[in-house]
């Protein structure tokens, strides 16, 4: 069971914060060995693509060597980091980029595994940005 205490611990967010950026310098470097890194290697490992469904750290790197690359064009536009307790935090970032229309939006769920930060469940989408409603 988690409290406030829990939620938000500064450490973790820099933490997290750190291998979030190393990931996303990976993706737009097309770097598929520190990508597939970045996930936890286990079988119930999660990504949801945009027209992919990945079950599998296995079936992560698979699809991940057929992939093509985000360019390093892409642009976060804004990134939200919650921790929740000292071994576990959610990312949520919205992109955008010229190879697209559509604004994206990535959902990442990172634990905190035999001492690394790993993503444990991955949802990527787009949606037209005339679509979108809040902030």
């Amino acid at each position: 069971m988690i409290d406030d205490t829990d939620i938000n611990q500064p450490e973790v967010l820099q933490q997290v914060r750190r291998a979030f950026n190393e990931y996303e310098a990976a993706l737009r470097r097309h770097d598929i060995t520190a990508l597939n890194a970045s996930f936890l290697s286990r079988p119930d490992t999660v990504r949801f693509g945009i027209a992919e469904h990945n079950y599998g750290a296995e079936a992560i790197a698979a699809w991940r060597r057929g992939a093509a690359g985000v360019g390093s064009e892409r642009r976060l536009l804004r990134v939200v980091v919650v921790s929740l307790g000292p071994d576990c935090a959610s990312v949520s970032a919205e992109f955008e980029s010229p190879l697209s229309p559509r604004r994206g939006r990535q959902s990442q769920l990172w634990v905190r595994y035999a001492g690394q930060w790993k993503i444990a469940s991955a949802h990527v989408s787009e949606v037209d940005p005339e679509q979108l409603h809040g902030d």
